[in-house]
């Protein structure tokens, strides 16, 4: 067992630039983990429309019982995500509110558990839980530990989350400046070589796109590439495959 002050600390010095979501959400996994008295195995799992997957996990008995969970639509952990409260298993012999995933519990040597919901965003919610192999080994103090771990460990999902939807939409700003970059160079060349208005140039390169069953970013820049190795004094055919109509 570890201080479980020393891996709070630990949690909040990731670095959210230097690694991605997975990253973290393993990372959560082994903490979480390590700040209990007893052996356990951890999953964490994320839902997005009460569909559920396990993205880490610290034991293939965590993620086998919550990929039970989500085949039944229903469980302890898809139950945690969805409310956010803490719901504990003391003891799978004796559990009657899921009994198809509590025998399969049995049969695999887990004896109890507890899932602990992390409210990451409206869209995405998620839950941390801990498995374990003897029935009621998670008293109070224990739940406790895990309920300030969660505390610290949602929030760090959380900004991994919005870290991660950030550089996605970057990353989608600077495709779309690029392509209408490209876009506007090939219409300099069509304006140029049928000496007409932007907006004729465009008709023709969306013509050409649908000619070809190829995006107008594509065209463009097959246009634009054969503009640049053309060497010749004529531009007779710089704009070969884009139509005339």
């Amino acid at each position: 067992m570890s201080d479980p002050t020393d891996a709070f600390i630990e949690l909040g010095r990731i670095n959210l630039g230097e690694v991605g979501l997975d990253d973290v959400l393993q990372r959560v996994a082994e903490l979480a983990k390590r700040v209990l008295p007893i052996p356990v195995e951890v999953s964490v799992t994320l839902a997005r429309n009460g569909v559920g997957h396990t993205a880490a996990f610290t034991d293939e008995l965590a993620r086998d019982l919550d990929e039970r969970q989500y085949a039944q639509g229903r469980g302890p952990c898809l139950d945690a995500a969805a409310s956010g409260h803490i719901l504990p298993v003391p003891d799978l012999h004796a559990e009657d509110r899921w009994p198809d995933w509590a025998a399969a519990g049995v049969r695999a040597g887990v004896g109890s558990s507890v899932s602990i919901g992390l409210p990451i965003q409206e869209a995405v919610v998620g839950a941390l839980n801990v498995y374990a192999r003897t029935p009621h080994a998670f008293d109070d103090d224990t739940v406790v530990i895990l309920e300030t771990f969660a505390a610290y460990a949602a929030v760090a999902l959380a900004n991994a989350q919005l870290y991660d939807s950030t550089a996605t939409l970057a990353r989608q700003m600077r495709d779309a400046m690029t392509s209408r970059a490209v876009i506007e160079q090939a219409k300099g060349i069509v304006m140029a070589e049928r000496r007409c208005t932007p907006a004729e140039a465009f008709t023709v390169l969306a013509r050409a796109s649908q000619d070809s069953n190829r995006t107008v970013r594509d065209v463009a820049q097959a246009l634009v590439d054969r503009a640049g190795e053309a060497q010749v004094p004529s531009r007779a055919g710089v704009v070969k495959g884009v139509s005339d109509r």
